[in-house]
């Protein structure tokens, strides 16, 4: 993914109403019912022969490698509870919204004799549901990282630099250099 899809899966964790299993058994058989039964398709996912994968669902091998141990939780976070994400997702695309907290390089477009020159800012912005549904629309139709950012600066741009449209009316911002953004709804 990218900074933006990232900030957007560990937002959905965040829904989570339960813990993920502890054990790698308990892990590797959630996977192998989200894979229908199929060793193999989990093995392939998790980058590990078909064996391995039998061995951790007979209980011959309960501590997998650190490297392995990570890609486990990391595919058993990706489908974990799924319509716990899906209601929180819709309901931060029609009632809710999202808040962005950034930090990042935002130059502007603006009426001659105003700064133009980009510079570093932190802004913690709650955005509507329009934007959350925007971005939850694109993410799930394959956008880029690109076009995520672009909603995402849209969205700062009108809610926060033009004030909901009371202020800056020309003002086109860029933004830029991502050093961190976190996204919760």
């Amino acid at each position: 993914m990218g900074i933006i899809g990232d900030s957007l899966a560990a937002a959905d964790q965040y829904a989570f109403t339960r813990p993920i299993p502890k054990t790698a058994a308990a892990r590797m058989r959630f996977l192998l019912k989200r894979e229908g039964g199929s060793t193999k398709a989990v093995a392939q996912r998790l980058g590990v022969s078909q064996r391995t994968v039998q061995r951790y669902l007979s209980g011959r091998r309960k501590h997998p490698t650190k490297a392995v141990a990570a890609r486990l939780e990391a595919e058993v976070r990706k489908d974990w509870q799924p319509r716990v994400r899906q209601r929180a997702r819709r309901q931060a695309a029609t009632a809710g919204g999202m808040t962005v907290e950034t930090r990042a390089r935002f130059g502007f477009t603006a009426a001659p004799g105003t700064t133009d020159d980009a510079r570093v800012r932190r802004i913690t912005q709650h955005l509507p549901p329009a934007y959350a549904a925007r971005l939850f629309d694109a993410r799930a139709t394959g956008a880029g990282e690109q076009q995520l950012r672009d909603i995402v600066a849209e969205g700062l741009q009108e809610q926060y630099f033009k004030d909901a449209g009371r202020r800056a009316h020309d003002l086109v911002v860029e933004f830029t250099d991502i050093d961190y953004i976190d996204i919760s709804y």
